[in-house]
């Protein structure tokens, strides 16, 4: 494939280096209570191999430029927020086939490529506009999605545990698989 020109030329200040996100200003971040277990679950997750390959993201933003310069139909499918709960295979399999059915009808359609881009193995964390929710009187943490804690209103479900980040990459990765 022909090397294109980017559609965005990047920004300088992110080309200074791939740790360069570490000089950024995270909004919205949970409020870890135990911040030495947080780093222990950092250390832990820098020791393993990468969800996505690079490679991989290297066809993807070929492909994703195909997209923006007509020549292919970019499909993205998936849920807006994931649960560890609903991570099983068929729920998998369904929306995999969902996504391909809808390539199917689109490339017959439009009569071009489509790239077909997954919304999943990863959607298990979400920002908040609030750091607390209160019901009836009692004031919890803000749910901010399995990676960070519990659904359930109670104390102990909503007390940010990092082991979820660990879940949440197990997660992902049998998603991918």
């Amino acid at each position: 494939m022909a090397s294109l020109e980017p559609v965005v030329a990047a920004n300088p200040g992110v080309l200074e280096g791939l740790d360069n996100y570490r000089n950024l200003v995270a909004a919205q971040q949970p409020t870890w209570p135990d911040q030495a277990a947080l780093e222990e679950v950092r250390q832990t997750l820098a020791k393993y191999p990468p969800l996505v390959f690079a490679g991989e993201v290297d066809i993807l933003k070929d492909r994703i430029s195909q997209a923006a310069q007509g020549k292919a139909f970019l499909l993205q499918g998936g849920d807006c927020a994931e649960t560890f709960v609903d991570a099983t295979a068929d729920r998998i399999r369904n929306r995999v086939k969902t996504l391909l059915q809808m390539a199917v009808v689109l490339t017959y359609g439009a009569s071009m490529p489509v790239i077909k881009m997954g919304r999943m193995a990863g959607q298990f964390a979400k920002p908040r506009s609030s750091d607390i929710e209160t019901r009836e009187g009692l004031t919890l943490p803000a749910y901010r999605g399995d990676a960070v804690n519990g659904y359930d209103f109670t104390a102990e479900a909503r007390n940010p545990d990092p082991k979820r980040l660990l879940q949440a990459y197990n997660t992902s990765s049998s998603t991918l698989n």
